[in-house]
């Protein structure tokens, strides 16, 4: 099976990206990491014989597939690749795109022999075990900058928040300033004025309602 992302573009984010779509990709490259190391592992079982182990690792080696294509492709409500520190770790100097494919179609090559009691199983499980420490730094790398920009994405999130914020607390002020001269002046227009006062309370009342909506939001901003 084929697994080159050559007709991937790499994508940019046309928006914010929110919590969960975060939450999805860190997801996604652990389940990459973690499937890696079940690869090799059931490779061994299956070359030492034992029951289930070809099939375990043809299921992780699925999963290990599926994930990086998740992770490349800008579909389900994913964004691919969507920022320079994720096209420089793929398609940049480290190759991680290049070394992921590498180490996928190795697996399956190592399996297959397996599977027909080649004589190069030995040999291709060898290489597998050997290239996996260095594929595991490279899945390593990738996954703490999904980590990162998630921590940056919530930064924003709460800088933008708390820009929202001021701008309602600036009306508010303004319509609390409306209500208190609508006050004046429904005092002074006597019995023609108490409709005028009446929506003025209101007015006050639903101020007080924003102010312990802004403190809630302020809170949850952090």
């Amino acid at each position: 099976m084929d697994m080159s992302t050559a007709g991937l573009a790499p994508a940019a984010a046309s928006k914010p990206l929110s919590g969960e779509v975060f939450s999805a990709l860190i997801n996604l490259s652990g389940r990459r990491r973690f499937t890696s190391q079940r690869i090799v592992l059931y490779a061994l079982l299956a070359s030492q014989g034992q029951d289930g182990g070809a099939a375990t690792a043809q299921e992780a080696l699925s999963l290990f597939r599926g994930a990086h294509k998740s992770l490349l492709s800008e579909a389900d409500g994913l964004p691919g690749v969507f920022c320079p520190e994720l096209r420089e770790a793929y398609f940049g100097k480290l190759e991680g795109d290049k070394q992921i494919v590498a180490f996928a179609d190795l697996g399956e090559r190592t399996l297959r022999a397996i599977a027909q009691d080649s004589p190069q199983a030995a040999g291709l499980l060898a290489e597998l075990v050997r290239i996996t420490t260095p594929a595991l730094a490279i899945l390593n790398t990738i996954t703490s900058i999904y980590e990162e920009q998630a921590k940056r994405n919530a930064r924003l999130m709460r800088k933008q928040l708390r820009g929202v914020i001021t701008d309602i607390e600036t009306i508010n002020r303004q319509a609390r300033m409306v209500a208190f001269n609508a006050r004046i002046v429904a005092a002074r227009a006597g019995q023609a004025g108490k409709e005028f006062s009446v929506v003025a309370g209101v007015l006050s009342n639903i101020s007080g309602e924003i102010d312990e909506m802004v403190a809630a939001a302020l809170s949850a901003a952090g």
